[in-house]
């Protein structure tokens, strides 16, 4: 039905007239003659052939002729694709080709600079081998060096970061400063120094009316701060080295009643006359003449600095490091 749809049109009839021969065109008339007049196709056929030719070969090349012009023409017509369409086609297929060749340029070159590099590592290789150079070994340093550098940046930033809160914690004690008080490091641990003959008299456990007026701001100081609130603090009564006899045997009964005096009277209530902090956060020690600042044998100046009551801020687990490394 296509190659009759195809045959009926003007333009099919001038190409197929163009490439049949004489013989051809006979048959074909013959065909048209037969379909205009109604006969039987076979019988007309025959007929008109017979006035023509009776060359029955020519009359089938004829026929094959046309068969594959039909099918060639239907091929263009029945494909879908018009000719710009077509020319579109191939030129996206150019380009992808032209696309393909320069990727497989830059993987060649790609290649060949890999394959040089190789080649430099493995001649630096046996060169440091040649050098008595262990690169399995050396690998292993550099790794444990990378380790080491890792590490040293942890504690460096923990110490940073120790180091602010040491910051933070002495600026809030700067105030006692104007109270004629005495903050430093010692031990590895902050202390506040209280000096001992402003507190108590000689020989004795009760506090002066000084001392009380002293201890009740250096609470005040603390009560007003949350973080220092909330700190723990040990009271540590220090002597010198002049024996003691009397009411608590020996020194170190001296510095330990001293320092439960100071403890009782900042934990007091503040209706009472007393600090009003928190007892949870405090304790007392006597250290009675063993922890002085300075030798006793430098005279009496020096016993008279290692009488004294001490408030010891005590280090959190995270800030036990070297606070006096951080101090200067």
């Amino acid at each position: 039905m296509m190659c009759s749809a195809i045959y009926g049109s003007p333009s099919t009839k001038k190409l197929l007239t163009y490439f049949m021969t004489g013989a051809d065109v006979a048959f074909v008339l013959a065909r048209e003659t037969t379909s205009r007049l109604c006969l039987p196709a076979p019988m007309a056929t025959v007929r008109v052939v017979q006035r023509t030719m009776d060359q029955t070969t020519l009359r089938r090349s004829a026929l094959v002729r046309v068969l594959v012009i039909c099918s060639f023409i239907g091929a263009l017509g029945g494909c879908g694709y018009s000719e710009e369409q077509w020319r579109r086609k191939l030129n996206e297929i150019t380009s992808l080709k032209e696309q393909l060749g320069e990727s497989d340029k830059g993987y060649t070159q790609s290649k060949k600079d890999l394959d040089e590099a190789r080649a430099r590592v493995e001649q630096l290789r046996n060169q440091l081998k040649s050098a008595g150079v262990d690169v399995a070994n050396l690998r292993k340093n550099v790794d444990e060096q990378a380790r080491a550098l890792e590490e040293f940046k942890q504690r460096a930033a923990q110490l940073e970061r120790i180091k602010q809160r040491y910051d933070q914690l002495r600026e809030k004690l700067k105030n006692l400063g104007a109270l004629g008080l005495k903050v430093t490091v010692r031990n590895n641990r902050m202390v506040i120094q209280l000096p001992g003959d402003v507190l108590f008299d000689s020989g004795r456990v009760k506090l002066r009316k000084e001392g009380e007026e002293i201890l009740s701001k250096v609470a005040s100081v603390i009560q007003r701060d949350a973080g220092l609130r909330e700190r723990a603090f040990q009271v540590a009564g220090h002597t010198d080295d002049q024996k003691y006899v009397v009411i608590y045997s020996d020194n170190w009964g001296l510095s330990a009643m001293r320092a439960r005096q100071v403890l009782a009277h900042l934990v007091k209530p503040t209706a009472e006359g007393g600090g009003g902090l928190d007892p949870k956060n405090w304790s007392a020690a006597g250290y009675g003449q063993m922890d002085p600042i300075v030798p006793h044998a430098e005279g009496d100046k020096a016993r008279q600095a290692n009488r004294r009551c001490e408030l010891i801020v005590l280090p959190r687990l995270e800030e036990m490091l070297d606070l006096e490394e951080l101090s200067r």
